[in-house]
């Protein structure tokens, strides 16, 4: 392709007569780097702003955020904001929200299960193939 290339890449229809059904925006927003570790602490209970952040290593006041505003808007997560000085913002999971958390708990079992499995497998493919790094 070259540097002075502006078409845009026509989409593909998939199966059910549209671009992907929405599957690929829904696993979009599960497989960012916050969204499944906020929808796993909110599974435990609900949270004010500050211990969400507080109970998740590494995110920024501006992502953590941006992901609650996320999940907010796909339904997923509940934000109840009291009048108060200064605003108290608390955050739960909806219903639907819930049955996310199940299934990554499912996922999650899943891994456990056969990540023992699955390393012996990558030791015997990396042994196999010295010069294919894959990480």
């Amino acid at each position: 392709m070259s540097v002075t290339n502006t078409a845009v890449t026509p989409q593909v229809d998939g199966p059910c007569g549209d671009d992907d059904c929405g599957i690929r925006d829904v696993l979009d927003r599960l497989g960012d780097r916050w969204s499944v570790l906020v929808v796993v602490e909110l599974a435990k209970g609900v949270r004010r702003f500050r211990e969400l952040q507080r109970a998740i290593p590494g995110i920024s006041q501006r992502m953590l955020t941006l992901t609650t505003k996320r999940l907010w808007r796909d339904g997923l997560v509940e934000r109840i904001a009291y009048p108060t000085i200064p605003p108290q913002v608390e955050y739960r999971l909806t219903p639907m929200g819930h049955s996310l958390a199940t299934t990554i708990a499912a996922l999650a079992d899943w891994s456990r299960t056969h990540k023992d499995t699955i390393a012996t497998s990558r030791d015997h493919w990396d042994k196999a193939h010295p010069s294919e790094s894959v990480s």
